[in-house]
């Protein structure tokens, strides 16, 4: 799709698999950390959200929602003048009579809209939308007293003697999307609308998991897929985990598969581990995403002491 001037009628569109290299390339150039820039999550999630993308020049527009409930917007990415793009989306809001909205806005982006439309906007943060970011040395190496609990249910689960790990690959994506079903059936998918539009986003990741270039590992026990984790490079320096199953009946299934995938996916191999240091592992930082202000999830993830939080604020402009 081409750019175009604010007067060119460059339209929102719905997001296809196609659309991966040229929205790829514009996210790289502002190279953010946050789930909201990623390819993957706004293709698997694009139903559930209602999302349509547009490029203007060097920028990446993305909106959400509909026109009768009203549009929401993520802070243009890409190169070039931003005002023009933000000046963009703002028209685009104002020609389907819907109030201008920004959702998961940064703090830099925050910044910028204060610099260049001074007193125009309120800022309420979103601590529900707030990203978690951990160290990626801590999550593979488990070091230290405070992941002594999680060291201890990872040796707990390897104690079965017939327990394995292995890459996703096309000979086991089928038992992937197999467990997806089953887990669905046990947690409830049917009675919570949250968990089936996740699992709606989990079976859209795994179908088309090659045209995504997604990296997953799965564990065995007996044979049995009981876990399985997809994830890729989110920016340079960042590794973003999408999807992150296992039945909760079996001890350390999680923090075991955590752990594994992650290692599956770094330069360093179990004996590396002892040596290891932040150079050989190939990413500083893993994006766990948010917690969806679900109490349960956000003490799990707080439990793996997350080195920084990415805040994140609703933007809306100010009543006159």
């Amino acid at each position: 799709m081409a750019g175009g001037g604010i007067g060119m009628n460059t339209d929102f569109k719905d997001i296809e698999i196609s659309d991966r290299q040229w929205v790829n390339s514009l996210l790289s150039y502002s190279d953010y950390r946050s789930t909201e820039y990623n390819f993957t999550v706004l293709y698997i999630w694009k139903d559930t959200y209602k999302t349509k993308i547009a490029r203007l020049d060097d920028f990446l527009l993305i909106r959400s929602g509909e026109c009768e409930t009203g549009f929401a917007y993520i802070f243009p990415a890409g190169r070039g003048e931003i005002k023009k793009a933000l000046d963009f989306i703002m028209k685009d809001a104002s020609r389907h009579n819907s109030p201008f909205m920004l959702v998961s806005v940064l703090e830099e982006q925050k910044k910028i809209l204060e610099e260049l439309y001074p007193g125009r906007f309120n800022y309420t943060p979103a601590r529900n939308s707030f990203d978690y970011v951990y160290s990626a040395m801590d999550l593979i190496t488990l070091k230290g007293k405070k992941f002594q609990s999680k060291r201890n249910f990872v040796s707990r689960f390897k104690s079965n003697p017939d327990w394995a790990f292995e890459p996703v690959n096309k000979g086991n994506l089928q038992e992937c999307m197999q467990m997806n079903e089953e887990w669905c059936r046990l947690y409830g998918c049917t009675k919570e609308s949250s968990l089936a539009q996740e699992s709606c986003s989990v079976r859209c990741a795994l179908k088309n998991f090659e045209a995504l270039s997604l990296k997953g590992g799965l564990l065995r026990l007996s044979g049995k897929v009981v876990a399985f984790s997809i994830g890729e490079m989110l920016n340079s320096d960042t590794f973003l985990v999408h999807i992150e199953k296992a039945f909760a009946d079996i001890q350390g299934a999680y923090p075991t598969i955590s752990r594994e995938f992650l290692l599956h996916c770094s330069n360093l191999d179990e004996n590396d581990i002892q040596e290891a240091d932040q150079t050989k592992i190939g990413f500083r930082y893993v994006n766990r995403e948010d917690d969806a202000g679900d109490e349960g999830l956000r003490k799990a993830k707080l439990q793996y002491h997350p080195v920084f939080m990415i805040e994140k604020y609703i933007v809306a402009e100010s009543e006159k």
